[in-house]
């Protein structure tokens, strides 16, 4: 079954998916199909299409789903591991993905690398045991009046975090909570 998100990794798996024609092998793959079927949509031949697909299986990009028999050979059919592929931003950026200012657009960007990195890990680790994970997110639009009302709402955040957090909880679980706000790309409430 394939997977909503993966996060890619190794500098191997990315190369091996961001070539053109493995970027539209692993788009058609969205639904199950072999090399022979590939060839035939792709317009290339078939033994090039199975070069491509055992490339992306070595890297987990693709997965066997069935082995059929035809006309004395086995076709293998294979389908996407996942609909979506982040790069994990570890492999782009070397060091430490923190920065000091909560207010600054650099920090902004390295939470969210961070955060990428962190969901990949635990997304691999919960594919491992077959459970989900305990997630949720919020994801909406403010309009703050004043710059002013901007730090009020984080200062009360950052209140309603202490409130809640028990380090010593027996049994509780530590979880990492981020909230990002950026100035919307939308012109939508700003005209």
């Amino acid at each position: 079954m394939t997977t909503s998100t993966t996060v890619l990794d190794s500098n191997e798996a990315v190369l091996a998916a961001l070539t053109p024609l493995r970027r539209r092998i692993l788009a058609k793959l969205s639904e199950p199909g072999s090399a022979s079927s590939l060839a035939r949509e792709l317009g290339l031949p078939r033994q090039k299409v199975n070069y491509h697909l055992r490339q992306l299986e070595s890297h987990g990009l693709v997965r066997l789903i069935e082995e059929k028999q035809r006309r004395g050979l086995t076709e293998r059919i294979y389908e996407a591991s996942a609909e979506r592929m982040f790069i994990d931003p570890v492999l782009l950026t070397p060091g430490d993905l923190g920065a000091a200012d909560s207010f600054a657009a650099e920090q902004l960007a390295a939470t969210a690398a961070r955060a990428v990195h962190d969901i990949g890990t635990l997304l691999r680790a919960a594919a491992g045991t077959g459970q989900r994970l305990a997630t949720f997110t919020l994801d909406g639009e403010m309009t703050f009046a004043t710059p002013q009302d901007l730090r009020s709402f984080v200062a009360e955040l950052g209140e309603l975090m202490a409130r809640y957090d028990r380090p010593a909880a027996t049994g509780g679980r530590r979880h990492r909570f981020i909230a990002m706000s950026h100035p919307s790309t939308t012109r939508e409430g700003n005209e």
